[in-house]
């Protein structure tokens, strides 16, 4: 038996192959889904004060060079 791969996505729980590949009706098919590495997130936290009233500590002050 050959085999021909043919690349594709899944849309609304079906499978839409790219343009122009059409398969003859009441083709036999496989779908091989191949495993996917899971992207980590990072995330960056920012400081938090432990006491709100230090806030005024952290005030930004703007000089001209």
């Amino acid at each position: 038996m050959a085999l021909t791969t043919y690349e594709g996505v899944v849309e609304k729980g079906m499978v839409r192959l790219k343009k122009g590949i059409r398969l003859p009706e009441n083709a036999i098919v496989y779908v091989i889904v191949p495993e996917q590495v899971e992207k980590k997130v990072v995330r960056v936290r920012t400081p938090r004060l432990a006491n709100r009233k230090q806030a005024s500590q952290f005030k930004m002050k703007i000089s001209k060079a």
